[in-house]
């Protein structure tokens, strides 16, 4: 299966651990020697409507990374 970064921003990011919804794919990391994609960041969610900032974004590392489906990213135990 292949997949554009265009087609990862449209995915919902779900950990299953806890059945939290963390958000959508903002960015992906790239390991420039290997070619390979190592992590995709979800945006951190805003405190306050926005007024109090926002909380770090999360990295989730692509072995955390279970499943990628048609409309969602499954992920286990982000922290």
């Amino acid at each position: 299966m292949k997949c554009s970064l265009n087609e990862l921003k449209t995915k919902e990011v779900i950990n299953v651990s806890d059945g939290a919804r963390l958000g959508f794919v903002s960015d992906a990391l790239i390991d420039l020697e290997s070619g390979r994609l190592t992590a995709l960041v979800v945006p951190g969610a805003y405190r306050l409507m926005g007024f109090l900032g926002k909380e770090e974004d999360i990295v989730i590392r692509w072995e955390k990374i279970k499943k990628i489906g048609d409309d969602i990213i499954i992920v286990d135990d982000v922290s």
